[in-house]
């Protein structure tokens, strides 16, 4: 890009970025949200103009720090809205398992899965934690991503899950990147607890809370892990404290788990595979988000996919995220699960680009903050050297991005 770097701008002046093509996501423009010929202007973080440049107030066009964009294409900075970022070791022999047959259920029963990644996990300090996460967030951050959603739940104990969330608060004080916290000790059931719900899940939810650590209440319901009434228990905790809800639902059978998160009025509920046609239509009643997992489907190769016709039908909102985990999505980018979203579950790509910015916020409560290109929101884009938007849908092993804007600043090329 030509002409000095707009992110230099001081506190109170504006910056501008023109000469650029823009998808907005805006949900009161029609697809896309495109506008040729278009600028944006950034005043204190925040997007203060976005529009064609002929509408350009004559204040923004006097803007001492100005870039012209070539042409390029800009996007809102995407979002990851599920992920597992922060946790020990990894889980490469349970492919190999899954390769000569074994499935998720036998790997989990046979004490691998999600309690193998505990005993990683729970044998490294927080600075160790620290830096092997940083790796798969570095990864993220490459392709244009500006909002990572990240999860407790592979300690499975109170210090350790606080240990975690304590790591992924920490990962936004070292990088460029908004961090939002989800609180999932009810992700497995360590055999060594009578009541693990009330000894560990509802006592750490509070001290989480009064530490300022968790920005939502995350919850497995699933046959290998916890019933619709156990979740009950703990989101009538995080109700109690505040707190928004969320929950992985009907992966692997249909326990009328989305129903449950529909009934709490949650964020989102994730994964959905054997969603029922009558509880989608409950989701969108209740305004809760679908994000789909291409990834885990993927790597488990399932067979069932999410029911998107059904959501459609039902008008529910669908997000896609790289559920981003050492076992079952070792995935850490939001481009190639924009390619899954389609090829595997024939999403059309307005809804993939869609369901990593605006449907994405919309599943973190972020919809007023971040996600969509309109005026009063955090300047978060992404700047890429592309023809067009399906071109970040369509190809594979392919990054486009020219350069990552956050809170009004480039903080990446």
């Amino acid at each position: 890009m030509d002409g000095e770097d707009s992110s230099k701008s001081a506190a109170g002046s504006a910056s501008l970025w023109h000469n650029a093509r823009i998808a907005t996501f805006a949900p009161s423009a029609s697809g896309l949200g495109m506008i040729e010929a278009g600028a944006i202007a950034v005043r204190d973080r925040r997007i203060a103009f976005v529009g064609a440049l002929t509408d350009l107030p004559a204040e923004f066009e006097k803007s001492e720090h100005k870039t012209d964009c070539g042409g390029r294409w800009i996007t809102p900075a995407l979002i990851d809205c599920h992920t597992h970022l922060v946790f020990g070791g990894d889980r490469a022999m349970e492919f190999e398992m899954r390769l000569a047959g074994s499935t998720y259920e036998e790997i989990a029963r046979a004490g691998g899965g999600i309690i193998s990644s505990v005993k990683a996990t729970n044998a490294l300090s927080e600075d160790e934690l620290l830096e092997q996460a940083l790796r798969r967030l570095d990864t993220l951050l490459a392709e244009g991503t500006g909002t990572v959603e990240i999860k407790s739940g592979y300690a499975l104990n109170i210090e350790g899950e606080l240990k975690m969330l304590r790591v992924a608060r920490r990962l936004g004080e070292v990088r460029p990147v908004r961090i939002v916290t989800s609180w999932l000790a009810a992700h497995a059931t360590p055999p060594e607890y009578g009541d693990y719900i009330t000894d560990v899940v509802l006592p750490g939810l509070e001290a989480a809370h009064s530490q300022g650590l968790v920005d939502a209440v995350d919850g497995f319901c699933e046959g290998i892990a916890f019933s619709p009434a156990e979740i009950s228990r703990v989101f009538d905790k995080a109700k109690a404290l505040g707190l928004p809800v969320k929950l992985h639902a009907e992966q692997l059978s249909d326990l009328g788990g989305a129903r449950l998160a529909a009934s709490y009025g949650a964020l989102s509920a994730d994964h959905l595979e054997y969603l029922s046609a009558a509880d989608a239509k409950t989701m969108a009643d209740a305004g809760t988000v679908a994000v789909l997992l291409p990834g885990a489907f993927y790597t488990l190769r399932e067979k069932q996919a999410p029911p998107v016709q059904a959501l459609r039908d039902a008008g529910t909102p669908i997000a896609l995220a790289t559920d981003s985990n050492p076992g079952t999505s070792p995935l850490t980018s939001l481009l190639m699960t924009m390619n899954m979203g389609a090829t595997l579950f024939g999403l059309t790509v307005e809804e993939c680009l869609a369901g990593v910015t605006r449907e994405a916020a919309c599943a973190l409560g972020l919809q007023a903050e971040t996600g969509t290109l309109e005026v009063g929101k955090s300047a978060d884009f992404a700047i890429w050297d592309i023809e067009r938007p399906a071109e970040l849908v369509y190809r594979i092993g392919f990054n486009p991005l020219q350069a990552r804007i956050f809170k009004g600043k480039r903080v990446s090329a």
